[in-house]
Formats: structure tokens, C-alpha cells, sequence
């Protein structure tokens, strides 16, 4: 597919960052219907992306995200990835999220 432009990136973290959103997709292994749902709110910012491009960059980004995380956890810090922080942000806690549910 064409290559992701940054604010098509933003706009797939900005509702990716939507509570609801990460709920479903971590309570799910089959997430077409997620992922459509994703495409459609893209729609909406008058990006056209199919629910398997949101899925495939989802996981890519996923992918690169951890791939960063466990270079920086063995003191490499040299790997920049480009919204880092805003995965960071979506991703950092859910191992905790794991423990702490317990909890509730």
C-alpha cells in the first residue's frame, strides 16, 4: 500500500489512543471489526485507509514500538523511534495494567 504519511500516523494514535478502542483490542485476536471501526473514524478526517492497512500499520508501529522499548531497557538508548512517546504513552502501562488489575 502507499506509504503512511505522519498525520495519518497521528490520526491512527490519536484513535488508537481512544480507551474504548484499547479495551477491544486487547480483549480480541480477531479484530476486523475493531480495525473497521478505526477505518471509519479515519474516514472522518478524510483519511482513506481500509480496516487491513489500520490493521497491518497498527501492528507494525506495535512491532517497532517494543522493538525500541527493549533497546532502550538493555541501555540502548540510540534507537529513536518517531512517536515513541505517544506509543509509550498507549503501550508503557499495559504490562503493568496486567498486575494492577487484580485490584480493582
Amino acid at each position: 500500500g502507499k506509504h503512511w504519511t505522519v498525520n495519518e500516523v497521528r490520526a491512527l494514535i490519536c484513535i488508537w489512543s481512544d480507551k474504548k478502542i484499547q479495551q477491544q483490542l486487547e480483549g480480541t485476536v480477531r479484530n476486523k471489526r475493531i480495525f473497521e471501526q478505526v477505518a471509519a473514524r479515519l474516514q472522518k478526517f478524510g483519511i482513506d485507509r481500509d480496516w487491513k492497512q489500520c490493521r497491518t500499520k497498527y501492528k507494525n508501529l506495535k512491532h517497532e514500538y517494543k522493538s525500541a522499548k527493549s533497546a532502550q531497557d538493555s541501555g540502548r538508548t540510540s534507537t529513536s523511534m518517531k512517536f515513541f512517546n505517544e506509543l509509550d504513552a498507549i503501550l508503557g502501562h499495559s504490562t503493568m495494567e496486567q498486575a494492577s488489575k487484580s485490584d480493582n
